[in-house]
């Protein structure tokens, strides 16, 4: 005869008596996923343009050295050395900054070709933002010029492109998927600072409105999220800065 076990009287009564250990043990075993989101490098921009997904801007001499400084660390950590899968923002600055974490990993294929070793994902891409090549403040990037004062009317939405809300909704479908495709695993994306404070903001205070300038996304860095498998549960954050020092 075939028992169907819905009681959670039973359930305790076996953990009493010893009955079906390994059963019920495996009913409340959790398994975790962390991603950790790094952003990239020190762009070379002479100009202070606002280069957004504009391609031809790839790391300065410095920022290749941050780059570099980061993919040691990672490196030297057990959960990190040997990650179990990597993706990057197609954007050029993010594969500069991708390619040095790799070689500082030791995962550069005897091809050469970085991309047999990542996976690139629209949905970590740099921020949609419509003053695009220009200086903000400068030329035509003035704020009398062109309606652009209309761009600053609202700082928490932002009226200038890409809601924070879209943001971190694209950046949270990536993670959750990653976090169910790799469980128990260490999965490495270089991306960039809005998507990642703006993902922060929503994990930590349910909204990801936030004040810009207050941001803690410093270039090279790395924010660790360990979500549980399944029900997406926020385990813990945490931030390292390890090219501070780096010039």
């Amino acid at each position: 005869r075939r028992v169907l076990f819905r009681s959670s009287t039973f359930v305790t009564l076996l953990q009493l008596t010893g009955a079906g250990t390994d059963r019920t043990s495996n009913m409340t075993e959790r398994t975790y996923t962390t991603v950790h989101l790094i952003r990239h490098g020190e762009v070379y921009n002479p100009e202070h343009v606002l280069y957004e997904r504009l391609p031809g801007f790839h790391l300065s001499e410095r920022g290749m050295r941050m780059a570099h400084e980061t993919g040691r660390y990672l490196a030297n950590k057990a959960e990190t050395k040997n990650p179990t899968a990597i993706f990057s923002s197609p954007l050029d600055r993010t594969i500069d900054t991708v390619t040095a974490i790799v070689e500082e990993l030791g995962k550069m294929p005897q091809s050469g070709n970085i991309y047999d070793v990542i996976t690139t994902d629209e949905r970590i891409i740099e921020a949609r933002n419509e003053f695009r090549g220009k200086r903000i403040g400068y030329g035509e990037g003035a704020l009398w010029k062109n309606g652009n004062w209309k761009l600053v009317q609202n700082l928490w939405r932002p009226s200038w492109g890409e809601s924070y809300q879209e943001i971190a909704t694209r950046v949270q479908d990536f993670v959750f998927e990653k976090v169910d495709e790799y469980p128990e695993g260490n999965v490495l994306a270089v991306m960039h600072e809005s998507p990642i404070w703006s993902f922060r903001c929503l994990m930590e205070k349910g909204r990801p409105e936030h004040n810009m300038l207050l941001r803690k996304t410093a270039l090279a860095s790395v924010t660790s999220f360990t979500f549980e498998v399944g029900t997406h549960k926020l385990a813990s954050i945490e931030y390292a800065d390890p090219a501070a020092d780096v010039q």
